[in-house]
């Protein structure tokens, strides 16, 4: 007999999985869980953060980023989380939990530790991984329904090719291409191309990348040409990010140019793009046409620089940035 734990919040019926066995397979109806609207899929993180003036722990990642943005939105999109990190360090789970977030937690033999050290300049970083979670696994997502499945990667390995293909015969894959490009070699992060990148562009309904990003996958400067070559390869819908330039979404032969909306100050861009993925996945799953979700996840991201941590505003104060 399987040794576990279960937990069920108060406030939303939501459950919480915990398995002390290689796969953890939900204890729900049919060994299945009900169908989402959208399920993001990623490890959360612990993060330090080494300023000159300080040393801060917290939790991270694009899952939890996410989560928290989506989360304070109208339930009019289901949503659901899975995440895998050491048992033993679930109180970000936790804290999810009572937010009333949907989450399953996997176990892993160690949770995502990332170490940022800032100098005196802020732009200057160094970043080192010290731990790494398990790879996702088919036999953690078969029971996983959704009709949209975001890949909140972190590193270059979290996600096979083969998890990818499974998930795109279930439903559209979204992925935030940022982790791809990440290799740990000797705890040190190496910026590298995309290896599998034709494996898993073929599986890929959405595909968000930043500038660099686009860059580093196409060779091409032009976000134009980089959207076509993307959807060559496979994507039906390309979203590059251009910063204050606004955005570029690109699906069905047609480009969208979608403004930014400047913030009143640059408080903390982290989880940003994380945050305008929740944005514009939550109004597409309601019928908007590429422009109305860009525009909204605009919005959502500037509201996002402008203070520290997760979104954490209304969608009222999203309607008062887009007017």
């Amino acid at each position: 007999m399987q040794r576990y734990i279960k937990k069920r919040t108060k406030q939303n019926n939501s459950h919480f999985f915990l398995y002390y066995s290689r796969f953890a397979v939900p204890l729900h109806p049919q060994n299945v869980i009900k169908m989402k609207d959208i399920c993001c899929i990623g490890h959360v993180t612990k993060d330090k953060i080494v300023t000159p003036s300080s040393t801060v722990y917290m939790a991270g990642g694009t899952s939890f980023y996410f989560a928290y943005a989506i989360n304070q939105l109208p339930k009019d999109v289901s949503f659901s989380l899975i995440t895998a990190m050491d048992p033993t360090e679930k109180e970000p789970v936790e804290k999810m939990l009572k937010a009333g977030i949907d989450v399953t937690l996997n176990p892993s033999r160690n949770t995502v530790f990332f170490e940022n050290i800032y100098g005196d300049n802020p732009n200057d970083r160094k970043q080192r991984v010290l731990a790494k979670a398990d790879p996702f696994t088919i036999q953690q997502l078969e029971h996983v329904e959704a009709k949209v499945f975001h890949l909140g990667s972190l590193l270059s390995d979290d996600f096979s090719p083969e998890v990818v293909a499974f998930l795109a015969k279930k439903g559209k894959v979204s992925i935030d291409v940022q982790g791809y490009l990440r290799e740990v070699r000797d705890e040190k992060v190496y910026a590298i191309d995309w290896k599998d990148k034709l494996d898993v562009l073929k599986n890929t309904y959405y595909l968000k990348v930043n500038e660099t990003e686009m860059e580093t996958i196409t060779g091409l400067k032009d976000p134009k040409e980089a959207a076509k070559l993307i959807h060559a390869w496979g994507v039906a819908e390309v979203i590059i990010t251009l910063g204050s330039e606004g955005s570029l979404v690109y699906v069905d032969d047609t480009f969208y140019d979608i403004p930014a909306y400047p913030p009143h100050e640059v408080v903390d861009a982290t989880g940003c793009g994380d945050t305008y993925s929740a944005g514009y996945l939550y109004k597409r799953l309601q019928g908007a046409n590429p422009v109305e979700a860009g525009k909204f996840a605009a919005a959502m991201c500037t509201i996002k620089l402008e203070h520290n941590g997760p979104f954490n505003r209304t969608i009222q104060d999203v309607g008062r940035v887009m007017k």
